[in-house]
This record gives structure tokens, C-alpha cells and sequence, in this order.
């Protein structure tokens, strides 16, 4: 199974060093291929949702063909880490499509990329921007790896929620 991370933009300079580490660490454990995509910039009279639907444009074109879209929204179904880790190894298992999980910028994500979308998932209840969103996943998307290996990163087991 791949998995690619699509995100609207680019990381700044005050993340981008972790934000590879973790990509590098989290390629251990998956077929990773990160995708970024340019932001939208707004313009005079431009509305929010026009500017989503420019970034769904580049979003769905870079998204890999065939793969399960899984849109990180505030919307969406919130997991422990021990539980993400299980969703990734039964869909590994079972031969599940490769995955792609789609940040979006600062307005969100477009219509298009949420009707798309096969799952919803929230990385918190907080709001935060693009490039911290995008740590958080790499950082699970690695701690998954651990967990499934029981490697000792995480302190909170293989099967048990947090």
C-alpha cells in the first residue's frame, strides 16, 4: 500500500525541518510520496469557496489514481493514534487501495475534494495551519508505523485507545 500526503502549499521555514524528519522517519514504514499543490491566492472580489475550488483543481489532479481520498477536515471522525495505526495495517492486509490524505489551505478543502472524499478525518479540534497539520499527520503516519512494528516509541500499546 502507498500512501501520499497532497497539501495545499508549502511548509514554512519554522516547520519545514521537522516536517522532513518525520517524512523521512515515516518512509521507513510506508510508500510515502508527498505532493504539494499551490495555494490559491485570493483576489480582489474573489469569494472562499472560489479559492477552494481552484486548490480542489490541483488537488484531484495530483491525487493518485485509484487511491481512497481521505480528506483532514475539523468535520471529521477523530481517532486515537492506536486506532489509526489498526485502520492502516487491516487496509494494508487486506489489499486495500493505496491511500491519499488531503490538506487544504486556509479556507479548507474544496466541495469537489470532500464529495470525493471516502473518509473523513480530524487531527484535533483546533484549528491550525497547513504546514502544522501536515507535522501532526507525518508524526501519526509514523507513530502508526511503530505501533504496528511494537517498536517503543509509543507508550500506549499496540491494541488499546489512548
Amino acid at each position: 500500500m502507498k500512501i501520499a500526503v497532497i497539501c495545499v502549499g508549502r511548509a514554512g521555514a519554522q516547520l519545514d525541518a521537522a516536517i522532513r524528519d518525520y517524512e523521512a522517519r515515516t518512509a521507513r514504514y510506508w510508500s510515502l510520496d508527498v505532493v504539494e499543490v499551490k495555494e490559491e491566492r485570493a483576489r480582489k472580489g474573489m469569494t472562499e469557496e472560489q479559492v477552494k475550488d481552484a486548490e480542489a483543481e490541483r488537488i484531484l489532479k495530483r491525487a493518485p489514481r485509484g487511491a481512497e481520498l481521505v480528506a483532514l477536515t475539523p468535520a471529521g471522525d477523530e481517532w486515537s493514534s492506536a486506532r489509526f495505526a489498526r485502520h492502516l495495517e487491516r487496509h494494508a492486509a487486506e489489499g486495500g487501495a493505496d491511500l491519499a490524505f488531503v490538506i487544504g489551505g486556509a479556507f479548507g478543502l474544496g466541495e469537489e475534494v470532500m464529495r470525493g472524499a471516502r473518509r473523513r478525518m480530524r487531527l484535533s479540534t483546533f484549528t491550525m495551519p497547513h504546514d502544522l497539520a501536515r507535522l501532526v499527520l507525518m508524526e501519526q503516519l509514523y507513530r502508526a508505523g511503530t505501533i504496528i512494528r511494537n517498536e517503543p516509541y509509543h507508550k500506549g500499546g499496540k491494541g488499546g485507545e489512548e
